[in-house]
């Protein structure tokens, strides 16, 4: 069964069937996503029966912005994370207003990650490694965990979807060959929707959505603008993380200062972190880095306090009693709007 794959071409309001229909070229072929049952935590569902703005009859949990999740990631000077907080020693501000947490945990909650690999032509001597680093990224996933393989050159693959299955992971990621120009932003537009997707599928499950982008390079194929994605991520409840691979050969330094703003950018303002690396052989210790991050963040959510459903843009904050620490979440979320 060959996998779906999206060109660089598309429209970011879609058709009449709106944003889920933003791609102009369709999959050919659809491949199923494996999805496995996890246990929501007992204070989520909760938050949200207290909240009051999501149970179905069923007592089926409802994703809404009415409840304001984060994830967040406490460092130490030294960049060790900081796992023994309470929640009495997090305050969360929304535009400078304090606000209520209703949940908070230290559970490793399981995690939905979309693992994007710059395929392009200027990958080509370096694919191997990382490839290599990829596979051992994606061995360290849990069976409560889900993870798909999007790779993307001129066109955006989505070479597996959604499996604990670590074999079928590495397999779509030995499958990946270099070639063609870059669309990174297409890849990521893809990334977010799928996540949504599933989330849509699975109301009943808990995962913490992220995405691991790898690229060398600035987008040279997406007809999607930046501004367009980056809004897109500010409005999903994805973490990126994101790995710029500096060109082997140093002639496109300037199209690569362009592709670093690109993926800080998008880390920032998701909460995510970006990291830079001259060689590939970088790369393993990079991912080691990513997935002992995911296994140490604090869950929490909050229901605003701020009645209006305006559609507005919330900084959110998030500052903790202990000194010389390093605080990270998504800088904020776009407000219900009617």
């Amino acid at each position: 069964m060959t996998s779906p794959v999206y060109s660089a071409l598309y429209s970011p309001h879609g058709g009449p069937s709106g944003p889920s229909a933003a791609m102009t070229v369709p999959p050919r072929a659809t491949m199923p996503a494996r999805r496995l049952p996890c246990r929501r935590p007992l204070a989520l569902a909760l938050l949200v029966a207290m909240a009051a703005v999501a149970a179905s009859a069923q007592g089926v949990f409802r994703a809404s912005v009415d409840v304001v999740t984060l994830h967040v990631t406490v460092a130490d000077p030294q960049g060790r994370f900081i796992t023994d907080l309470s929640q009495e020693q997090f305050t969360v501000l929304e535009n400078g207003v304090r606000q209520d947490v209703n949940y908070f945990s230290r559970e490793n909650l399981p995690v939905a990650l979309s693992l994007l690999i710059d395929t392009s032509a200027s990958m080509e001597s370096r694919m191997p490694i990382a490839q290599d680093a990829a596979v051992g990224f994606a061995n360290r996933i849990r069976p409560q965990d889900l993870a798909q393989i999007i790779d993307f050159d001129n066109r955006v693959t989505v070479a597996q979807g959604f499996t604990a299955d670590k074999a079928l992971l590495e397999q779509a990621i030995r499958g990946t060959q270099s070639g063609g120009m870059t669309s990174m932003y297409t890849a990521v537009y893809v990334a977010l929707r799928e996540l949504d997707r599933l989330k849509a599928q699975s109301r009943e499950d808990v995962h913490r959505n992220a995405i691991v982008v790898l690229s060398d390079g600035e987008d040279t194929t997406s007809l999607i603008k930046f501004e367009d994605v980056l809004d897109q991520a500010k409005r999903a409840e994805t973490v990126i993380y994101t790995i710029g691979l500096q060109p082997s050969d140093g002639i496109n330094l300037g199209g690569f200062r362009e592709a670093a703003y690109v993926l800080r950018q998008l880390a920032q303002e998701t909460g995510g972190k970006a990291f830079f690396v001259q060689r590939a052989e970088e790369l393993p210790a990079i991912y080691t880095q990513i997935a002992e991050e995911l296994s140490n963040q604090y869950s929490m959510g909050f229901a605003s306090n701020n009645p209006r459903r305006d559609g507005s843009w919330r900084r959110l904050q998030v500052q903790v009693a202990r000194p010389n620490t390093t605080v990270r979440t998504r800088r904020g979320y776009f407000a219900p709007s009617r």
